[in-house]
């Protein structure tokens, strides 16, 4: 996680978070504070229903070639869904053991990202960072950022970091455990759970037109990849879309900023032609005055 931020001090509710970009309403003045119970039943909401489908990891980690031992320690070391569905999926399908990982390390990576932004919300002490970054994953991230004091994101961090790492933890073991007793494990499907839950929080976070427009392409991308491709590689290459749209929109911001500041300099040099013509015009009345006072 990044290192503690000091932020200036606030005129707005005792507690809140600090205010966002110029522009833009600062959590305390758009959302109420939240009592502490609320925060942990959404939190064990989220962690509850999300930490029971480390059964579906469990299954197809076990049905897809590997022991016990090797699913649980993939749950408590990487504990990131996604990336773990990721990783056995690759494998189960034939790809490259490194292939696999590298394409499970770079869809974990994101967790960074949502470091750097936790860290300046949750503010906590440098000998509890280490132990709290292993907890920053997507429903963590989701139950935190919304919380309108850094009390309450505290909670809400914690308390689904907590909810989510037990369970899933325990639900891996017993899903790896029943693997045998279910059968043909794709048959069930199960593989498709986390990334569905991964999807279900994401939607609600693009917001914006650039964002949609990444997201959409980065489907595309590895929906077109995927057959031609060894298993892993549509998903390293899907993180192309980032900056091609970011390309694309500032291109987009550069010429619509050019054209601005060309109209903005032909609108001056007429500006500076209209005072060039009212000086001239003073000019000429008063030498018409001195003409007139010297024939007087």
């Amino acid at each position: 996680m990044a290192e503690k931020t000091t932020f200036p001090e606030s005129t707005g509710t005792p507690g809140a978070l600090p205010a966002g970009p110029p522009g833009e309403p600062g959590p305390a003045e758009d959302r109420p504070d939240k009592p502490d119970a609320a925060v942990v039943r959404d939190a064990l909401g989220v962690g509850v229903a999300v930490g029971l489908s480390g059964f579906a990891f469990g299954v197809t980690s076990a049905g897809s070639g590997l022991s016990l031992l090797q699913t649980c320690v993939l749950s408590l070391l990487v504990f990131t869904g996604a990336s773990q569905f990721a990783l056995v999926g690759a494998l189960a399908a034939g790809g490259n053991p490194y292939t696999a990982a590298a394409g499970a390390f770079f869809l974990g990576i994101r967790n960074a990202f949502y470091g750097l932004r936790l860290s300046q919300l949750l503010a906590l002490p440098r000998a509890v960072r280490p132990f709290a970054a292993h907890w920053v994953i997507d429903e963590s991230t989701a139950v935190t950022l919304p919380q309108p004091t850094r009390r309450a994101a505290r909670i809400g961090f914690t308390v689904t970091g907590l909810t989510l790492y037990v369970l899933w933890n325990l639900t891996t073991l017993v899903g790896a455990l029943g693997a045998e007793a279910l059968g043909d494990t794709d048959a069930w499907g199960l593989d498709a759970a986390s990334p569905a839950v991964f999807l279900a929080l994401l939607a609600p976070m693009l917001r914006s037109t650039v964002e949609r427009v990444t997201a959409a392409l980065a489907v595309v991308l590895a929906l077109t990849l995927l057959p031609v491709l060894p298993a892993g590689v549509p998903v390293l290459l899907s993180a192309l879309a980032a900056p091609v749209v970011l390309f694309l929109t500032g291109r987009a911001k550069g010429s619509s900023g050019g054209s601005a500041d060309e109209g903005l300099g032909d609108s001056g040099n007429h500006g500076n032609r209209e005072d060039h013509g009212i000086d001239e015009a003073h000019g000429n009345v008063a030498e018409r005055k001195k003409r007139g006072e010297r024939s007087a």
